[in-house]
């Protein structure tokens, strides 16, 4: 398969090239915002009826949750309108989309796991503009959303927990937030087996364990042979300074679509975390 791989320097971008890079079966085309900017119809279009793709992988998007509630015209024109641009060019070549979405479609009040088919509501500009990104598809795409991702590349939650307990003694983080962190090697290999299986629909993609992040905070010291204790739980209303976006209290999504189907699930996140903590201490 020719496979055309959007955010290809991001940090599930770079996991993904690789993923496909590595199997002599594909052709990979992996393009950056310095190569291609998505919010240009005209680019995109040009782009995707040269390369003509089998299927096209997009994660590419504007992530900076804080920052979309100051620039929602931005958070649009990239999670949505580029999206959109991706699934026009997509349709010209008979190309499915595989779109990298977020557990931040929900408000994060239901008191047990989110499934594929609960009912979205997003309380961000983020979250609004990546569901807006979901309904620019096709039916024969793919929606796959994740949650807390970490990994080698780019900046995330396990450097910077890494990097603040190197800075201080004690730490703090919010006990009252929970969901499934993922790790972008992981999440790679299982997006890379749903476009090989052709597979429509929505799925829930995260490795297993919900945690809130103070014990998330309290599992990354473990791996790396740290004192767990130095991290002090605190509530999300406590935090000072309050964060602009408001965060889904429950963002722990049920992979029930990969279950049911037969799909092994990804390992339990404190093995994929001892793996990356290794890798950046090598």
């Amino acid at each position: 398969m020719r496979i055309l791989i959007t955010g290809a320097a991001g940090q599930v971008g770079r996991e993904l090239v690789d993923a496909f890079g590595s199997d002599a079966h594909h052709e990979v085309i992996g393009v950056d915002h310095s190569v291609l900017d998505i919010t240009s119809r005209d680019d995109v279009l040009a782009l995707v009826t040269t390369v003509r793709p089998d299927a096209i992988v997009h994660p590419a998007a504007w992530t900076a949750v804080d920052a979309c509630e100051s620039d929602a015209d931005r958070a649009f024109q990239v999670n949505a309108l580029g999206t959109r641009n991706l699934a026009e060019g997509a349709r010209r070549v008979g190309a499915p989309v595989f779109y990298v979405s977020t557990d931040y479609v929900f408000d994060g009040t239901k008191e047990t796991p989110y499934l594929e088919w609960d009912q979205t509501n997003p309380r961000s500009v983020y979250g609004a503009s990546k569901l807006a990104g979901e309904r620019e598809l096709d039916p024969g795409s793919t929606i796959i959303r994740t949650s807390w991702v970490c990994g080698f590349h780019g900046g995330n939650m396990v450097k910077t927990i890494l990097r603040l307990a190197s800075e201080h003694d004690s730490l703090s983080f919010v006990d009252d937030q929970f969901g499934h962190p993922t790790f972008a090697d992981d999440l790679a290999s299982m997006i890379k087996r749903l476009v090989v299986e052709r597979r429509p629909g929505t799925f829930h993609v995260t490795n297993q364990g919900p945690v809130s992040w103070f014990e998330f905070a309290r599992e990354v010291l473990r791996a790396a042979g740290l004192d767990p204790e130095r991290v002090a739980p605190v509530s999300t209303r406590d935090l000072q300074p309050a964060r602009p976006a408001p965060r889904p209290a429950n963002s722990v999504l049920d992979n029930a679509a990969l279950r049911l189907g037969g799909v092994r699930l990804l390992d339990d996140f404190r093995v994929p975390l001892a793996r990356l903590v290794g890798r950046l201490g090598a």
